[in-house]
């Protein structure tokens, strides 16, 4: 089993990845078509550093990515049932608790569609970040059935 420290360099490492890829990805097909809030990748700035926003993005879905890799090892599931699971706390966490910081109304106003957007969007970083840990995490140089017939 690994450390604690590779598996926050790996959950950082997936979370960021994720971010960009799947969500920033998902946000981008959503625009396209019509049906998103923003453009995907942006560069504006973002309360409270003035940071591009795409940057503050990939820092949260890094640091969501550290708490669901240090989590990890008490699950069961496969990893990217539970990188859904952890990109419906991620949007939970967005409605409830960051939209109101930045003087947003909490879960956009009740508007049904803007919160399943949110929603989906974090849960597909979720399901990004459980499919690259899946791929990133370290694994045993010998197979089972080898380590069995050399015993």
């Amino acid at each position: 089993m690994e450390s604690a420290a590779t598996r926050v360099c790996l959950g950082f490492s997936a979370g960021a990845i994720a971010a960009l890829v799947f969500h920033q990805g998902l946000a981008e097909i959503f625009d396209q078509i019509g049906i998103g809030r923003n453009a995907a990748f942006r560069l504006a700035a973002t309360w409270p550093f003035g940071v591009p926003a795409v940057v503050s993005l990939s820092f949260w879905g890094a640091m969501y990515g550290v708490v669901f890799a240090l989590l990890m090892p008490r699950f069961r599931r496969p990893l990217w049932q539970f990188g859904i699971a952890m990109g419906l706390l991620a949007g939970c966490m967005t409605l409830f608790v960051v939209l109101p910081l930045k003087g947003m109304p909490v879960a956009h106003g009740w508007a049904m569609w803007p919160i399943a957007r949110t929603l989906i969007l974090t849960m597909s970083w979720g399901l990004g970040a459980g499919l690259i840990l899946l791929l990133i995490q370290p694994r045993p140089l010998l197979r089972p059935a080898v380590r069995a017939v050399q015993a």
